[in-house]
């Protein structure tokens, strides 16, 4: 079995969780429509459009029950098993740049990486990024702090220069 493709649109631990509770509920319209009598309308589930691209990206047909178990297991292996990396903002991100960093993470790290995304407005700028193990302060509060003494010395030196 081919590793699960996650798309741009699957960032999140709760995309995860997501996707597979609208995998249940397709798995419940298909029951409850054996059960109908034959010709009763029925309504099937929205689909969204999260799932829709993970499906055509995977080449999954969510018609077929195997295709829709066999999808629902990949993605609570993917949930399990795949890096989870957290990454604060001092204001929200947007989408496409969100996807941006998303898209990289995937080439360079790890195909199935998810992101937790935060908002730490005490960073002023740039992001914390956080994996299992070490922690990347890329911040201009960080990069402030690293520079105490420099700093001090260049505002003594021009109050000195008057």
């Amino acid at each position: 079995m081919a590793p699960l493709k996650l798309t741009p649109d699957i960032v999140s631990q709760a995309d995860l969780t997501r996707l597979n509770r609208e995998l249940d509920s397709l798995d419940d319209f298909f029951v409850s429509a054996k059960a109908r009598p034959a010709g009763s309308p029925i309504a099937p589930p929205k689909l969204s459009r999260a799932l829709e691209a993970l499906a055509k990206e995977n080449a999954v047909n969510l018609l077929d029950e195997k295709n829709r178990q066999t999808l629902a297991d990949q993605l609570a292996a993917v949930y399990k098993e795949a890096p989870n990396f957290h990454i604060s903002f001092a204001v929200e991100a947007s989408p496409k740049s969100l996807e941006r960093i998303l898209v990289w993470m995937r080439q360079s790290v790890h195909p199935q990486l998810l992101l937790q995304v935060g908002l730490q407005p005490t960073i002023a700028a740039g992001c914390v990024l956080r994996t299992t193990n070490k922690v990347f302060d890329m911040s201009l509060r960080a990069r402030l702090n690293s520079q105490t003494e420099y700093l001090a010395a260049l505002i003594k030196e021009s109050v000195d220069g008057r």
